[in-house]
């Protein structure tokens, strides 16, 4: 008598699930990372201003120290920008990707019209290409 397992010639979808979610953390987890690292090497320290619709500079160095990337188990995705800092007022990374106005400082409490300066957007769009590769051969 010859015998054999009926459940072998169907996917178990319990773990071709998990072994897609565990996939694609992974992938995301690792454009993210790319994403960053593009953005944050775009952005020079330097004391002068850069020019409107050129990445903008960092004179302290903290926009280029806070871009961080998240992956959201519950939406599949993953989320990369600039960390807002303690300040209450003003949306200085948000303004500087799209421009807008912002507050200069607490005690000052004066709002400054930004022109846009993207950096978020160019790292995101020159990683793009290489998303198929990420995911190529992934799940296993």
């Amino acid at each position: 008598m010859i015998g054999f397992e009926v459940k072998r010639m169907f996917f178990d979808s319990k773990t071709v699930r998990q072994k897609t979610d565990k996939a694609t953390r992974r992938v995301l987890s690792r454009f993210g990372a790319f994403v960053r690292q593009t953005a944050k090497r775009s952005i020079r320290k330097r004391k002068k201003i850069s020019a409107q619709g050129q990445t903008p500079s960092s004179h302290t160095g903290l926009l280029r120290r806070f871009i961080l990337y998240a992956y959201q188990q519950a939406r599949r995705s993953v989320i990369i920008g600039p960390k807002r800092l303690g300040s209450k007022r003003g949306q200085a990374p948000s303004a500087l990707e799209y421009g807008g106005r912002s507050a200069t400082s607490e005690r000052q409490s004066r709002t400054i019209k930004i022109r846009p300066r993207p950096y978020m957007g160019p790292a995101f769009e020159k990683e793009k290409p290489q998303l198929g590769r990420l995911w190529r051969d992934s799940i296993k």
